[in-house]
């Protein structure tokens, strides 16, 4: 064991409202269980469900202020539990946890406790910088492509919502997996994104002829679609997909797309064990893959962080820089 103080710094809530309710306070370190580890982060992912929370949407139950948000980070190993033999004090990990913001804490923070189960050592390709933002989104990108829409070689794939911080990586697997991608992305930026991350056909969402545009990329029918979004884009893209064609989003967006006749539409949450995080680890190394952060802040600017995320046109991810 490293030596642990007893309180640390963190960026917390202590009600409901808009970014300027974060502020950093001292709280005590997390006491870890004997089936967690204890990770002194490094950086911390900022996501969209973040400020979702921050803006009052809970789960369930009544909340327990002060809540430190954030679902995922990555640092170093400074303590493991009794029943823990897959890390050591200084391993290089990152980790994904949904349920921690709720009870021990969340990674907006300088030390969290999470279930081992949902930790994994970091791949090589990676530095700690880049590897803070991944776990949620790498996590939902790579079970959108492989189990959701179970993509396959040759197929044609609409990644809607392309240059955001799940897309980004999302089209990356799928050329992964040999498919055609057409990526639909935000704006001129968008579309310069994802073409650097070598994209079939880039498109611009908001094109006033994304159909035709569509229609000239796959004129018969995409195989699958990934919607990242809604609106009237996810509508257009779900026009484009041939008979039988099928579509997956991650549950959150909304406007949930709407039924169709002849096409299979699902839903999915990201699961987080030690299974998901092998394949997920090895998808990243074999893709070589690029994470773009689209701007990055310390843990006392996690404010602005809130502030520039609800500005929108965020291309990549927002991370918070811990140490």
């Amino acid at each position: 064991m490293t030596d642990i103080p007893n309180r640390m710094r963190a960026a917390v809530i202590d009600r409901f409202g808009g970014p300027e309710v974060l502020h950093v306070d001292m709280l005590p370190v997390p006491v870890i269980e004997p089936n967690e580890v204890l990770i002194a982060l490094h950086t911390s992912g900022v996501g969209s469900w973040d400020a979702d929370i921050r803006g009052g949407w809970y789960p369930s139950g009544r909340p327990k202020f002060p809540i430190v948000l954030g679902t995922d980070g990555a640092g170093t190993v400074a303590a493991v539990g009794s029943r823990i033999r897959r890390f050591k004090v200084g391993d290089n990990v990152f980790s994904y946890s949904w349920d921690n913001q709720f009870e021990k804490g969340g990674f907006y923070a300088e030390y969290v406790a999470v279930i081992a189960e949902r930790v994994a050592h970091v791949p090589k390709v990676l530095d700690l910088e880049h590897a803070g933002p991944i776990p949620t989104t790498g996590l939902t990108a790579l079970q959108g492509i492989d189990e959701a829409l179970q993509v396959k070689r040759k197929e044609s794939v609409i990644i809607q919502g392309a240059s955001g911080g799940v897309g980004a990586l999302a089209v990356q697997f799928a050329k992964l997996r040999g498919a055609r991608v057409i990526a639909i992305a935000s704006g001129a930026t968008g579309v310069a994104l994802v073409q650097l991350l070598g994209v079939d056909t880039a498109i611009d969402g908001h094109s006033k002829v994304l159909p035709s545009e569509l229609k000239r990329s796959v004129p018969d029918g995409a195989d699958a679609l990934l919607a990242l979004a809604g609106g009237k884009t996810l509508e257009s893209c779900l026009d484009a997909l041939r008979p039988g064609g099928r579509c997956a989003y991650p549950n959150g967006v909304e406007p949930a797309p709407k039924k169709r006749l002849r096409v299979k539409i699902s839903s999915y949450d990201a699961v987080a064990d030690v299974g998901h995080f092998k394949r997920l680890n090895k998808a990243l190394e074999d893709a070589n893959l690029r994470v773009p952060i689209a701007a990055s802040y310390d843990l006392g600017e996690a404010a602005d962080a809130h502030q520039r995320l609800e500005a929108g046109h965020v291309f990549g991810k927002i991370v918070l820089r811990i140490r």
